[in-house]
């Protein structure tokens, strides 16, 4: 972390200009065995392409309301940190009704539909892959993204001091967001640099999103996201924390 990083997408700036090919997000789907590796720069590409498609074609801004209604895994990530580099609030299971674009996953589509806004529907596969036919009423992430454009730049600064994040009722800004993370990275087990973090939890609380981003994002570490953990015993678990060398561990 720089002096100068305000919000979380300051935080991707600046490990992207640290150290772009360590590995940032490690994420396993313990459902269907899918294991994705991505490096900071990958990351990055895949959060600069997203923000292009919110700010550009979804017209989100500074200040508009994006609910995800999505459970914790890597592209989940990325529309975080593409919510931050646009300067949009990202409601976390937000009220769909209440927002200006609704991102969704498949198991949420019907409460997706109540947003009036732009709609947008991820069908978590693996290798990011399409809905085998796009939901109605909604644009396919994975059909989208791959045209936008592999840069960046806000059509308008992002204040650090806006909203700019809801979870489990609570709202904060970009800088507090980045406050946070690093005021409680140690109590996490994340003692700088190079700290590597195994989370199962989920998205839908701060202790979910700090463990399973914002913590290791502040801190120059990564984080291996697991979802569906609660189908791993305890020696498949043991055998992960060694294959990928965890040092700590958030169930």
């Amino acid at each position: 972390m720089n002096a100068t990083d305000r919000t979380p997408a300051d935080l991707l700036r600046s490990a992207l200009a640290a150290d772009p090919g360590r590995p940032l997000v490690t994420f396993y789907d313990d459902a269907t065995g899918e294991r994705v590796e991505l490096s900071v720069a990958t990351f990055a590409n895949w959060v600069a392409k997203t923000a292009n498609l919110l700010q550009g074609d979804l017209a989100a801004g500074p200040g508009d309301r994006v609910a995800l209604l999505l459970p914790a895994h890597w592209q989940t990530a990325v529309w975080l940190l593409a919510c931050s580099s646009v300067g949009a609030l990202a409601d976390v299971a937000g009220d769909p009704a209440a927002a200006d674009v609704v991102v969704s996953g498949p198991d949420a589509l019907d409460a997706a539909r109540a947003c009036r806004g732009e709609r947008v529907a991820l069908a978590l596969r693996p290798l990011g892959g399409r809905f085998p036919q796009t939901p109605e009423g909604f644009a396919d992430y994975a059909v989208e993204v791959p045209g936008q454009g592999d840069r960046f730049a806000p059509f308008a600064p992002v204040d650090p001091e806006e909203p700019a994040l809801i979870v489990a009722g609570r709202e904060s800004t970009g800088a507090e967001v980045v406050e946070r993370a690093l005021d409680e990275a140690a109590s996490l087990g994340l003692t700088g640099p190079g700290s590597r973090i195994l989370s199962g939890l989920s998205y839908d609380t701060w202790e979910g999103l700090n463990a399973g981003l914002y913590g290791p994002l502040a801190v120059g570490g990564s984080v291996v996201l697991c979802r569906n953990a609660d189908r791993l015993d305890e020696a498949a678990l043991a055998k992960r924390v060694e294959s990928e060398r965890v040092s700590v561990v958030r169930r």
